[in-house]
């Protein structure tokens, strides 16, 4: 029996997947093995947003190389049906403070209307703080991924 290779999704289901999620994994070059973790985003303008804090493995791995990998998915809880689209490219670091706070603002919204308040925690916040401590005072860096180097987005052969 010949291996029956998963669909490609068009870009109209790739875009309507990263539209509808809101957490994904980021894998980075590690030190000696890659690192995956999960984030929260928000995508503006064709491109992912997230933040970090300025302490801990993910920024001193980020900033030793900008290359990642940050994967999306949707999947049933019986995997009938699943999409997963694999995005690569380097991160770009917000500087425009405009630009920033509407992502903050983006990234608090999405939360306090999809999230629990306990999610604030992977934030740098007290679980006690509310959504709005994502402002654009907050002591967060802002990264995007705006320039995708490789598109890979695959669905269950079977929609329904």
């Amino acid at each position: 029996m010949k291996p029956r290779k998963l669909p490609k999704m068009k870009r109209e289901e790739i875009e309507a997947l990263l539209d509808s999620e809101s957490i994904c994994r980021i894998a980075f070059r590690g030190d000696r093995y890659p690192y995956m973790a999960p984030f929260q985003y928000v995508r503006r303008g064709g491109a992912l947003y997230f933040h970090f804090t300025d302490y801990g493995r993910k920024i001193r791995l980020l900033e030793a190389d900008p290359n990642v990998c940050v994967g999306v998915e949707r999947l049933e809880p019986d995997l009938s049906e699943y999409r997963f689209v694999a995005l690569s490219g380097a991160l770009e670091r917000v500087e425009d403070v405009r630009e920033r706070a509407e992502a903050l603002r983006l990234l608090s919204e999405a939360g306090r209307e999809g999230l629990s308040q306990n999610f604030l925690a992977a934030h740098g916040f007290e679980a006690e703080a509310s959504w709005s401590a994502l402002s654009g005072d907050a002591p967060l860096i802002v990264y995007k991924l705006a320039r995708f180097t490789d598109v890979v987005g695959l669905r269950s052969p079977y929609q329904s």
